[in-house]
């Protein structure tokens, strides 16, 4: 157990996941977001580590990373590349995609999961909570094969067929279940088997939309399956992040913007958004109290 407090940092993008106290470290990125935002290319993804090493706390001291919009998930990769090398983990991500897709540009949001799986110090990775059909047959060519079929990645989907995955020598990597609770008893008792320091990553688009809104298409998870999970950290728990805070933002680059249009995002009024944001926030809150006293 840590024996010093963690206090929570906010990468700060978009000012959707606000600083909820002075003990929360508020690093303002808002000049970034054009370029970092959905994707960006290698050298500018570097740069920005570069700049965030100035910054960032030390691995050992620092909480939970809010990196606001979905939009931002690839952000858990800078944050993974600096943990000790020598010190295998388990990186547990709940997501509604398996962000393992290809993208030929750099780095987004989409493909960071691959980049992970390339990391020698992420032993095992597991998305839990698939409930897009990013992994069905129509779009088994997007997503990277080799971390699967080498048993390094694990795809724990929800109402998804991802059948193809026997046919490609990736078998024993889907695991699939019709509703929550069967997927994360089953994950519990995996977890319990792999006993190794465990990174979390959690993209709130994995959540019905009965609990929050984000950008992007939703899952099945209710917040009681997030905190079965953080529960299951105790001890264990020596990184995290959160994303799928909502905001809205209208690219200048045209390739970003016909990108986002495909996504075919909800626009909500400002007063949705501003009522969405808050109740995100509350979340974020919850779920930091929650990770607490599990940190290794």
């Amino acid at each position: 157990m840590s024996t010093s407090p963690r206090h929570p940092v906010v990468l700060n993008f978009d000012d959707s996941a606000m600083a909820s106290n002075q003990t929360w470290t508020n690093i303002p990125l808002q000049s970034e977001q054009e370029t970092i935002r959905f994707g960006c290319k290698w050298q500018v993804f570097e740069a920005l580590g570069q700049k965030l090493a100035n910054e960032l706390p030390s691995t050992e001291a620092m909480g939970c990373v809010l990196l606001g919009s979905g939009d931002y998930h690839h952000l858990s990769y800078l944050l993974l590349s600096r943990l000790h090398k020598e010190q295998p983990i388990h990186l547990i991500i709940c997501d509604n995609h398996p962000d393992n897709m290809r993208y030929p540009f750099g780095i987004h949001c989409g493909s960071w999961v691959y980049w992970a799986s390339q990391l020698p110090h992420v032993a095992r990775i597991d998305v839990l909570g698939i409930g897009s059909s990013d992994i069905g047959l129509a779009h088994a060519w997007e997503n990277h094969w080799s971390p699967l079929r080498q048993g390094k990645l694990h795809y724990w989907s929800i109402q998804q067929n991802a059948s193809w995955l026997n046919k490609v020598g990736a078998k024993s990597a889907w695991h699939s279940f019709d509703e929550p609770d069967s997927l994360m008893k089953a994950f519990l008792a995996e977890m319990e088997k792999i006993n190794l320091p465990v990174y979390l990553s959690i993209d709130k688009d994995v959540l019905s939309e009965d609990v929050v809104q984000t950008n992007w298409d939703q899952g099945y998870f209710a917040e009681d399956h997030l905190n079965a999970l953080i529960d299951a950290c105790d001890q264990k728990l020596m990184g995290a992040d959160i994303t799928g805070d909502i905001s809205l933002y209208q690219y200048k680059q045209w390739f970003k913007r016909l990108l986002s249009s495909l996504d075919d995002q909800e626009i909500p009024s400002e007063s949705q958004l501003t009522e969405w944001q808050e109740e995100q926030q509350a979340l974020n809150v919850r779920l930091i109290e929650r990770m607490q006293n599990k940190w290794k």
